[in-house]
């Protein structure tokens, strides 16, 4: 197992490093930010640091973990929010958001996922979700596997999402060049490259060739 390197004084609320291990697993102790120390971060801490760096952190448990997102995994997120863009945008069904988009699944639970439809009728009070953490759940959200994840991180996001409310989840594997399908934790539809991904019933009558997706990624 990995070990979480830093200061091992906990303060109130915080977690040791046994913690941050068990909690996480064999995770890159990069990843873990250490002010405010892991247990005791809040939204407002995420919000000044979105708004003050560069990298990207989810709010897990009350603990900074930032998100990783590759130079491929960014190429595949932003080709399948263009082809969602295309089917949402005319329809005026919702919003399509990026790895930066931040969703309040709980008070101390905000993940980023790398694309996320929100449909209309979740707009709090019919508007439009706004500030630097959306309070709103999305319907699909997708997440592009990087090589820093780890399995125990992806579990626990599935978990997280559905527990919130979001009915779809896709998880894209490009190096397998795979999407799973998930309706919820435990029922799940792997596709492979040869095969089409639709919208389901959160988004009816969408559809994508996984192999014109993954093709993207083998254009000069």
């Amino acid at each position: 197992m990995t070990r979480l390197v830093g200061p091992a004084k906990r303060t109130k609320g915080a977690f040791t490093l046994q913690d941050l291990a068990e909690k996480f697993g064999p995770m890159s102790p990069a990843r873990i930010r250490f002010d405010p120390a892991p247990g005791t971060a809040t939204q407002r801490d995420l919000a000044q640091v979105l708004r003050t760096e560069k990298r990207l952190y989810e709010l897990v448990d009350g603990t900074l973990v930032e998100k990783i997102v590759g130079h491929e995994e960014s190429e595949v997120a932003i080709w399948l929010a263009v082809a969602l863009g295309n089917f949402i945008g005319p329809r005026k069904l919702g919003s399509l958001t990026g790895a930066d988009g931040a969703f309040q699944l709980k008070l101390r639970l905000v993940r980023m996922p790398d694309v996320a439809f929100v449909s209309r009728a979740r707009y709090p009070q019919g508007k439009r979700p706004r500030g630097a953490i959306a309070k709103v759940v999305p319907n699909l959200v997708v997440e592009v596997i990087s090589q820093g994840n780890t399995a125990l991180e992806m579990r626990a996001k599935l978990r997280e999402y559905f527990r919130a409310g979001v009915e779809l989840v896709w998880l894209i594997d490009h190096r397998k060049r795979t999407c799973e399908v998930f309706t919820s934790p435990s029922d799940r539809t792997v596709l492979s490259a040869d095969q089409t991904i639709t919208g389901g019933t959160v988004l009816p009558g969408f559809e994508l060739s996984l192999s014109d997706l993954f093709a993207r990624l083998d254009d000069v």
